[in-house]
Order: structure tokens, then C-alpha cells, then sequence
């Protein structure tokens, strides 16, 4: 039986120009991550939200990074920081503050809480940088390249780790990142996604992980027993020596993963670990199950996997395969909902979705890659949460007063020469742009407003560039239309005081002219 799957997070675009030369740009102090959610054993504990509510700053250094922790007005308030560019030694310094614990050669995430970190536009890459979260919780990561994180040689940082977890770590969300390394140890790399000392409730998902010695490992030795609780799904781990994952205690879910080229060995459960192995995609590898390198068995829980070119070692004092026959041990109860993919389809579904820089794609378990905010379907009548139909034609044409003449505006970005407040100045002659091919603008009043209907104006000459957008009541989240191209929308009477537009989709850089509210 499939089950849906969760929404997830989009962080929201662009920001307003504050401070160019450090690499930050500050948005407005009301901009908000859009509404979505974290998956797997990250839906637990509370929840994994990020930086969800708070401001969004943009950066294109580290050092900007670390000037956003620290200039928060405490280290528990939330944040969401839009990552452009190639993070490096040269442009990360140690920021220092109350809100915040920096060093100068990671991006460091330690003691603060209710942060996501988010690539956009052309990508951010974290080149020979390591992100570090030490006694942190509730941080989102996504959308980002991490690669040639060293331990040794030049330059170093985070002990060679890509993504680093330990001490007291709660609630964390890994999705759509790329990881990668140029080799082993003996090259100076470690792992690519390690969790220690108490790390607990955390989610990688559409991920790829390569080229690596070692994948990631949970628990740094047969006594640090106290991590678990780790979902590993859709993610490609290929040209790895070992540990896709190494689990040391604890309980994991492991499902719809594909790997390939696992040179050594796979998913290493030891130490008391328990592991549900569900519908992955295992081919030209080696032991890619089992317990290894140690006398102190783990176990597993197997279902729906497929094995295509995969050998397996003969058992021994230090060696237990899984294989060739692999047979559960244990069981494990999962105790979150999720869209399960037949293993037959996961090579093709992760080649769609996992890593930086593919759209954000994701699986709902029907072995067709989805969009991440498809169009909503007809609402559910049962559902009191959702719109009941419009008892006039949406279409037609508005009448009455303009609410948005005389209002506030406000938006998440802003193209050169433009303005919010070209929005809503009855002027067609006049614009607002994002930042790029997609943002936000919003008309705001002092008071509660009834709004049931909008019209969105183009400029003279881009007629026809908006492709996709979407009406949010800002107060509530709630969606209240979407639509495809400018022009009419209406929908059930609502009291706000704030209406953003949000533009999903456009072909090249759209222009607003006017963005008209109704009454009715």
C-alpha cells in the first residue's frame, strides 16, 4: 500500500541588497522559508522545520555564513541563509558574537538552533570546506556540493568530513546534496556523512555520496552507542570503499537507496545496530550487507531488495555477510509514513531526483520522479482546510476598488531599477522584477482586508513570461490559488493583512506591473 509522501521544504528566493562586500545580503526581517517538511526519523523528536519563520539573508562566502548566525538576536533564532558561490578557505573567517561559536576553517554550526542552509541560483559549492553541527538541533540542509573535505595534507578542515554531526546533535535534514571526495585515506579524505556522541534524528535523503573511502559512519567506536534514529532514502552512494553506512547501535532506515561500485563493503550494522533494509538496489559490489571488521554483530531487517552483480566473502571470526541468501535477523518498527519505490525502478527514480541542482525532484512511491510543489489537484470536500469552490467565474473581470492602491509592499527580492511599490501604483507604465526568474512580491494592509479576487498586470512587451505563480494568505501559509500565466484568479473571501504572489515558473525575468486586489 503506498503511502504520500511529505512535503517538502523550499526555502525562499532572493533577498534585499545590505552588505555586498561581505558576501550577505539581508531580506526583509518578516521573509519566511515556504511551507514543507523534512522526512524519515527528521519528522520525529518534534519535527525538523530549520529556519522556517525567520529572516532569509543571502551569502556568497562563508565568512557571510557565519556573520548571519552571529548577528541573530540569540542563537535560537530562526534563520534561513541562501547560499550562492564557492564557499572556500579564502572567503571563510571566524565571525565571533553571543548567537554564535565560528571557526575559520569549517562552516561551523555549533550550540545555535532553527538554521537552514540553502543553495540557489547557480549552486553553492563548499569546496575543501566541511559543514560541522555540534550541539546544535533543528538545522536543514539542502540544495548543496560539498566536496574534498581533507584531514590531512593541505588545506584541512572538520577531520575530513563533508557533513559532521556530534555531541548532543538533535533534529537534522540532509537533502538533495552532493558529496564527494577524490579518494581514501591514504589521500588524506574520511568520511562524507559521520554522525557521533549522542546524534540522534536525522534524515539524508536525495543525495549522492562518491568517490569516497569511507560513505559515512554512525558511532565513532563499539561503545559510542548512543546515535541512532537515521533514515537514509533515495540516495546514490557509488565508488565507495566502505561504510554506506557504518551503524554502531542504534536504529536505522535504509530504503530505495542505489548503490554501485561499493568496493569493500556496504551498510556495516555492528555493535548491537538494527537496520530496515527496504527495496534498495545493490549492483556491481561487494558485501554489501552484513557485519564486518569486528566480532560484535549488528543486525538487519530485509525486504524488496535486489542484488545484481554483488559477490559476498566467506563468513569468518571478524566476517558475517548477509549474503548470499540475505535473511532478516530482527525487526524493526518504523514509525513515520513514507512512499515506498519497487527496488526494479530506483536506479532510474535516483538518477532523477539525487544531488545538488536537480529541481529539488522527489518520489511519491510511484516510480515517477515529481516536481517538488506539483500542481494541486481538486480539493478534497471532506477536508475543512481546503477552499470550497468559487460560486463566480474566478475569470471574470474584477470590479470595484483596487485594495492594493494606497497599500504597503514588500517581496523577496528585487531586480535593479525596480521596486515593490511599482506594484501597487496604479502606474502600468512601472514594474517590480525579482532577482532572477522566480520570487515573491506581496501587498500589505494595516488592518484585516477581505480579498477574493486578483489581477495580475504585465508589463508592455513581457506579456506572457509568467508561467506558474501562487496566491499565499502570508499570515496562515495557506495556498490560496495557483494558476499558470498573468491575469485573473479568484477564490473564497478571505480577511489578511498580507497577499504574496509568488512566482513558481518563468520564461526569462517576468515583470509585474500592477498586482490588483478585490473585494469581489
Amino acid at each position: 500500500m503506498r503511502r504520500p509522501v511529505a512535503l517538502r521544504l523550499q526555502a525562499a528566493l532572493g533577498t534585499l541588497a545590505l552588505a555586498a562586500a561581505t558576501g550577505v545580503v539581508l531580506a526583509m526581517p518578516e521573509a519566511a522559508a515556504a511551507a514543507g517538511g523534512a522526512t524519515g526519523y527528521a519528522t520525529q523528536n518534534g519535527g525538523t522545520t530549520g529556519g522556517a519563520g525567520g529572516q532569509t539573508v543571502r551569502a556568497t562566502t562563508g565568512t557571510a555564513i557565519h556573520q548571519a548566525l552571529c548577528g541573530r538576536a540569540d542563537s535560537a533564532t530562526p534563520i534561513t541563509i541562501e547560499v550562492e558561490g564557492t564557499i572556500n578557505h579564502g572567503n571563510t573567517s571566524k565571525v565571533s558574537g553571543d548567537s554564535c561559536s565560528t571557526a575559520a576553517d569549517k562552516i561551523e554550526l555549533k550550540q545555535i538552533s532553527n538554521v537552514t542552509i540553502v543553495g540557489v541560483g547557480s549552486g553553492a559549492v563548499f569546496d575543501q570546506l566541511g559543514i560541522h553541527i555540534r550541539e546544535s538541533s533543528n538545522i536543514i540542509i539542502q540544495n548543496v556540493t560539498v566536496r574534498n573535505v581533507k584531514k590531512s595534507g593541505s588545506p584541512t578542515s572538520n577531520g575530513g568530513d563533508a557533513i559532521g554531526m556530534e555531541s548532543g546533535v538533535r533534529n537534522v535534514w540532509v537533502d538533495h546534496t552532493t558529496l564527494e571526495a577524490s579518494g581514501g585515506e591514504s589521500a588524506g579524505f574520511d568520511g562524507l556523512f559521520d554522525m557521533k556522541d549522542n546524534t540522534q534524528y536525522v534524515t539524508l535523503s536525495y543525495s549522492v555520496l562518491r568517490n569516497s573511502g569511507r560513505g559515512g559512519l554512525i558511532g565513532s567506536s563499539e561503545s559510542d552507542r548512543s546515535n541512532g534514529y537515521v533514515t537514509f532514502h533515495h540516495n546514490k552512494y557509488e565508488n565507495i570503499d566502505s561504510r554506506t553506512p557504518l551503524l554502531r547501535g542504534g536504529t536505522s532506515h535504509i530504503y530505495n537507496n542505489h548503490y554501485a561500485s561499493l568496493n569493500e563493503s556496504g551498510i556495516n550494522s555492528r555493535a548491537g545496530a538494527k537496520a530496515k533494509v527496504d527495496s534498495n538496489y545493490f549492483e556491481d559490489s561487494k558485501d554489501v550487507l552484513g557485519t564486518f571488521y569486528t566480532d560484535q554483530p549488528g543486525y538487519w531487517q530485509v525486504a524488496g531488495n535486489i542484488f545484481d552483480n554483488v559477490t559476498w566473502s566467506e563468513p569468518g571470526d571478524d566476517t558475517n555477510p548477509a549474503g548470499p541468501d540475505p535473511r532478516s535477523n530482527t525487526t524493526v518498527s518504523i514509525p513515520y509514513s513514507y512512499a515506498l519505490d519497487d527496488a526494479s525502478c530506483v536506479p532510474a527514480v535516483v538518477a532523477a531526483t539525487a544531488g545538488a541542482n536537480k529541481g529539488l525532484k522527489v518520489s511519491d512511491g510511484s516510480c515517477a520522479p515529481q516536481n517538488p510543489d506539483p500542481t494541486p489537484t481538486d480539493p478534497d470536500p471532506t477536508d475543512p482546510t481546503e477552499p470550497s469552490p468559487d460560486p463566480t467565474d474566478p475569470t471574470d473581470p474584477p470590479s470595484g476598488t483596487n485594495l492594493s492602491l494606497g497599500a504597503g509592499a514588500d517581496g523577496s527580492s528585487k531586480a535593479s531599477g525596480t521596486s515593490y511599490g511599482n506594484v501597487r501604483d496604479g502606474d502600468p507604465a512601472t514594474h517590480w522584477s525579482p532577482a532572477g526568474t522566480t520570487g515573491s512580491v506581496s501587498v500589505k494592509w494595516p488592518s484585516p482586508t477581505t480579498v477574493s479576487k486578483v489581477r495580475v498586470r504585465e508589463a508592455a512587451g513581457s506579456e506572457g513570461a509568467i508561467r506558474s505563480y501562487r496566491l499565499v494568505d502570508h499570515g496562515t501559509g495557506r495556498v490560496l490559488a495557483t494558476g499558470s500565466g498573468a491575469g485573473v484568479a479568484g477564490f473564497p473571501a478571505v480577511s489578511l493583512t498580507k497577499l504574496t504572489l509568488e512566482i513558481t515558473g518563468a520564461s526569462g525575468t517576468p515583470k509585474v506591473a500592477e498586482f490588483e486586489t478585490y473585494a469581489g
